[in-house]
């Protein structure tokens, strides 16, 4: 039975993610009125909690990036006492971090690509070619880039610092991409992502529709797939994330397996890898909706002079 009836759908945002939170969001406010749920779906246009309705019972977060995943929604929503889907403040900041988080799995001995923080003056790497460079606070592919050759990496590095000063340097690990959902306790079938270019940046997300997904070959990536699904749960401990979060990964040639990062507000647009997997697990997209948002949970606020 369901804990809550009366639900906001909290989309679109001030971030450079805004138009996929858009999409998001009005996928999701479908699948919840499907499911049964009274929905409202509340478009925000600054970095504050406006326009719930009254008597909303919980709010389904579709918002990507800045204040929908840095903990600043949830600091708001906390505040307020209304429960929300998704990571509680702290875990929101640090998955958003991706310094942070890679600094986090490397000390619990998650296996993870080598990297290198570049401060804001920097200009060279010290990690050999090639290698990816991104802004550490950006979400969807926004500022990424490949570096395949040494002049490629100049204008790689004015992409990321569009962003933030601040700028990860990752080792390119050849091999393969994938990504694995959980939501609540349980953790779903592995995407492997194949894009026609060969790079999944922005444009094989959102805009070229070439890319392919799939998923795996029990008899063949047995092995790939039991340790992709066991690092995902892993991460999700580690960061201390809650209700749902995408785990994504690198496959390498002799099939280990390392973990590039957590989103933890993962997508709803019809391109979005959770609900392609929860469609192999046999869930239909109202009842992922569904599930979700019945992981609804708040933190308490922190007490006076704390």
């Amino acid at each position: 039975m369901a804990r809550f009836n009366n639900v906001a759908v909290l989309m679109g945002g001030v971030s450079s993610e805004r138009e996929v939170s858009l999409r998001s969001g009005q996928a999701v406010v479908k699948g919840l009125g499907e499911a049964g749920y009274a929905v409202t779906p509340v478009v925000l246009t600054r970095e504050a909690v406006d326009g719930l309705p009254a008597g909303t019972e919980a709010v389904f977060l579709a918002l990507h990036g800045g204040y929908g995943e840095e903990g600043g929604v949830q600091a708001d929503l906390d505040r307020l006492g209304i429960p929300y889907t998704g990571a509680g403040a702290v875990a929101s900041r640090l998955a958003m971090d991706k310094i942070a988080t890679k600094r986090c799995l490397e000390a619990h001995g998650v296996p993870t690509a080598e990297y290198e923080v570049l401060a804001p003056d920097a200009t060279t790497t010290h990690l050999p070619l090639p290698v990816v460079v991104k802004p550490p606070r950006e979400g969807s592919s926004v500022g990424i880039s490949r570096v395949m050759q040494p002049a490629e990496w100049a204008p790689a590095l004015a992409l990321a610092r569009k962003c933030d000063p601040e700028v990860l340097v990752e080792r390119f690990i050849a091999g393969r991409e994938m990504t694995v959902g959980v939501v609540g306790d349980e953790t779903l079938p592995v995407v492997e992502i194949i894009p026609a270019g060969g790079w999944y940046g922005y444009e094989a997300k959102y805009l070229t529709g070439d890319t392919v997904y799939t998923f795996l070959d029990e008899s063949a990536d047995g092995a790939i797939e039991a340790r992709c699904r066991e690092l995902a749960q892993q991460t999700v401990a580690t960061l201390g994330v809650r209700g749902l979060g995408r785990v994504d990964f690198r496959v390498d040639a002799t099939g280990g397996c390392f973990v590039l990062e957590l989103n933890s507000l993962p997508g709803f647009t019809a391109t979005s890898l959770l609900p392609k997997a929860a469609a192999r697990a046999g869930w239909s997209f109202s009842e992922l909706c569904a599930r979700i948002i019945e992981t609804a949970a708040c933190d308490a606020p922190p007490t006076a002079g704390t």
